[in-house]
């Protein structure tokens, strides 16, 4: 169970996203982002090591408000090999340095994204320690998640955010730029997702699909 501590960070997160997202190949603003956190959900890691957030940034630099799904994870030590996936450093009042990586290259969220779309775990409330997000919708339709770790191989691009494709062809998809739906609609082919929500600017609550499961057979 992850304990959620009030105190500091520095720099903040929205600080570190507010550098690291215009970076990305999804990014579609076109000046320095203006950034507010706006929803997301946590999930445990079972070794009790890792933290996992998955944070909606809303972004009011443009015309209209967008929506980021920026999964995120909080180590106390570098993660060996994941280098280009850093988003940066912050010092934590309580836990002291803290190494922020982009969750899609982090094999203990994959993990745990993936064990939450098949139902073996529980969405956790952002801010709030042992509190589960009821909010937080989940499917699996599949015969079982394919077995061994899932390969570090994610790839982002502008069109479908962040993939990461298994050795036996299915591929899981997170959502980086968030379109709201319908609730609990399943992307056309996707034999698993993960829908969550967040604050909108006229103060109601907008849900929309922040990763799926693709099978061999669909490609994206």
């Amino acid at each position: 169970m992850a304990v959620i501590h009030d105190t500091t960070l520095k720099p903040t997160k929205l600080e570190l996203l507010a550098s690291w997202l215009p970076t990305r190949p999804w990014y579609v603003g076109t000046s320095a982002p203006a950034l507010t956190r706006t929803g997301g959900f946590r999930l445990d890691d079972p070794e009790g090591e890792v933290g996992i957030e998955f944070m909606v940034a809303t972004d009011a630099s443009g015309a209209d408000p967008v929506n980021y799904l920026v999964p995120l994870t909080y180590r106390g030590a570098p993660l060996e090999g994941a280098e280009k996936a850093l988003v940066g450093t912050m010092e934590h009042g309580v836990l002291g340095p803290r190494w922020a990586y982009d969750g899609a290259h982090d094999p203990v969220l994959v993990a745990q994204l993936l064990a939450l779309i098949e139902g073996r775990v529980q969405a956790q409330a952002q801010s709030l320690t042992d509190t589960p997000d009821h909010e937080v919708a989940r499917s699996y339709a599949g015969d079982g998640l394919p077995s061994g770790d899932w390969p570090m191989t994610a790839t982002d691009d502008a069109e479908y955010g962040t993939r990461l494709p298994h050795r036996g062809g299915a591929t899981l998809r997170i959502h980086r730029v968030l379109r709201p739906t319908a609730p609990d609609t399943a992307p056309p082919g996707a034999i698993g997702h993960v829908i969550g929500a967040w604050q909108s600017p006229d103060d109601t609550r907008a849900r929309a699909v922040f990763a799926s499961l693709h099978p061999a057979a669909h490609q994206l």
